[in-house]
């Protein structure tokens, strides 16, 4: 029994140094068993490499949508006839007659013939889906019907058809212009939906020859459509024009080097190197951690006969790891597409810049961990901490009134307000009300012609702004500072303990590891600290 006793207790304070000795931030451990900070002069250097290779990659990234955008502009100029060079609302221009949808269509065609003779950019005509280099015109229209104006009733059949022509370059070469003359090109307005013209056009960007990078070479995919859908009258004009990038084929390019590309690789390798030792020492602590997890429900439910409470239980889920571990991963696969689109086999640059960029927020908020060793930072992580759930509740009530203010905002201000014509725009006018934005403008767009509708839009205004502005966020701001001033109380008389906190208090070990430390990390971050009232200072 007596050894049995010893066994045991020496398994108990075994456990208990274990503890005491996970939960150390990294200079204490560095004080107590001359561990060096692996993880922590890591976790410093991906911040600064991550941070540089974002900064590189948003640099390029710049020079590709501006170019996209430029040549979109470009376009719209060149192929649609009286673009003044601002959109209307969500198209681009609008025609008004017959005469000048034939010369809108004819326009946008000429042009095309003739773009290598008046286009500034250096670009090429490209094969459709067909493999065919030319424009594509489709009309789609009603089946045809009678249309008899004596009696101003209209016969036409609901079921659409879709008829369509190729315009090579031969074609319209032809001095005649046949083409136009064509029954194809006579429109019957009263039964007619749309008329699309599609074509490919290849174009180069010579930019980054200057940062010595090899160019990129593009394919735009443009598409005018006339669309009379409405038949109001008015045929709203949309141009959109879709690039894609390919490899370029045949390039000759004198006097440029690719070492630039080739140092940026290595970087990025190094990257993905040191985010791979990040993600293994991350994920070694979370299963040392699990295992000591186990040790102590075990040893707590044998001596206690009970078992441990659920907070206690999660402390041993470092959710700071969770967070390096899933930015690892983003990061890994961001850089792995990285260099694949800078050796020109991809050109997806959307799902790279949502992965290096959304990584290196993580990474950014990781840093708050480290903050978080002193006391005087610490105190917004506690607050967070402590708030969010008791936020995360209050949210989900005030999402219901708020849901019910953007269905009946859409559905009673739509056709007379710009701010509530879907869904997606009441959300956002009224989110950018919340927080005191444009309310003027929101109050005087409203349309007078019909006075109940003007009147509901003022109960309905006032109301949402003096629910939310006065009551709702002050509410939502007073469980935040509740929550401050509980942390702010618990700084001064001390937190509770629970059960694992209690556990660790009979440690007296500590100090039996602690050794000199080295006179470089001792100057750096590893001295041991004075007693400070650093929480007073945070207090007042």
């Amino acid at each position: 029994n007596t050894m049995a006793q010893l066994d045991s207790e020496v398994k108990e304070e075994c456990l208990r140094e274990d503890l005491k000795f996970y939960f150390m931030n990294p200079c204490e451990k560095y004080r107590a068993r001359q561990q060096i900070p692996w993880k922590l002069g890591l976790q410093i250097l991906k911040v600064l490499m991550v941070t540089t290779q974002l900064v590189r990659f948003g640099l390029g990234n710049q020079l590709v949508v501006a170019f996209k955008e430029d040549n979109t502009v470009a376009f719209k100029h060149l192929f649609l006839k009286g673009y003044s060079g601002t959109d209307e609302d969500d198209y681009s221009c609008s025609i008004y007659t017959q005469a000048d949808t034939y010369e809108s269509i004819f326009f946008a065609i000429n042009q095309y013939h003739l773009l290598k003779n008046i286009s500034l950019a250096t670009l090429d005509y490209g094969e459709n889906e067909d493999n065919r280099i030319g424009l594509k015109v489709c009309k789609q229209h009603y089946k045809k019907g009678n249309m008899l104006s004596s009696n101003e009733t209209l016969n036409i059949d609901r079921d659409i058809e879709i008829d369509c022509v190729h315009l090579d370059l031969l074609t319209l070469s032809e001095t005649a212009q046949a083409w136009k003359q064509s029954a194809f090109f006579r429109l019957e307005f009263y039964r007619l939906l749309q008329v699309e013209i599609s074509f490919h056009l290849k174009g180069i960007d010579l930019q980054t020859i200057h940062s010595r990078e090899l160019p990129d070479c593009y394919v735009f995919q443009n598409t005018i459509t006339f669309d009379n859908k409405a038949h109001s009258g008015k045929i709203k004009v949309f141009f959109d024009s879709e690039a894609n990038i390919e490899e370029c084929k045949a390039l000759n390019i004198s006097g440029s080097t690719q070492k630039n590309t080739q140092y940026v690789l290595v970087f990025d390798a190094f990257v993905i190197l040191v985010c791979l030792a990040s993600l293994v020492l991350c994920t070694r602590s979370i299963v040392l951690a699990l295992r000591l997890r186990k040790r102590f429900l075990d040893f707590f439910l044998e001596k206690y006969r009970r078992h441990v409470c659920d907070a206690d239980q999660w402390e041993f889920v470092n959710g700071w790891y969770v967070l390096v571990i899933i930015s690892d991963l983003m990061t890994i696969v961001g850089s792995i597409l990285k260099m694949e689109i800078k050796a020109k086999n991809l050109t997806n640059y959307d799902l790279c810049s949502i992965l290096l960029g959304t990584s290196t927020l993580f990474v950014w908020v990781g840093v708050i961990r480290y903050l978080g060793y002193f006391q005087a930072y610490n105190v917004l992580i506690l607050t967070m901490r402590a708030s969010l759930p008791k936020v995360l509740r209050f949210c989900a009530c005030a999402g219901m009134i708020y849901l019910g203010y953007t269905f009946c905002g859409w559905i009673v201000l739509g056709p007379y307000h710009d701010k509530f014509e879907n869904l997606n725009i009441v959300a956002e006018c009224l989110f950018s009300l919340v927080n005191g934005d444009d309310m003027f403008a929101t109050f005087a767009q409203i349309q007078q012609k019909s006075t109940l509708v003007w009147l509901f839009s003022r109960l309905y205004l006032y109301s949402f702004i003096s629910l939310f502005i006065y009551m709702i966020l002050s509410l939502f701001i007073a469980l935040i500072t509740d929550s401050y001033d509980t942390i702010k109380k618990y700084q001064q008389n001390g937190f509770p303990e629970t059960d694992l906190q209690e556990f660790l208090k009979e440690c007296n070990s500590k100090e039996e590891y602690q050794k000199e430390p080295s006179a470089f990390l001792s100057c750096v971050c590893c001295l041991r600290r004075r007693e400070s009232n650093d929480h007073l200072i945070v207090i007042n």
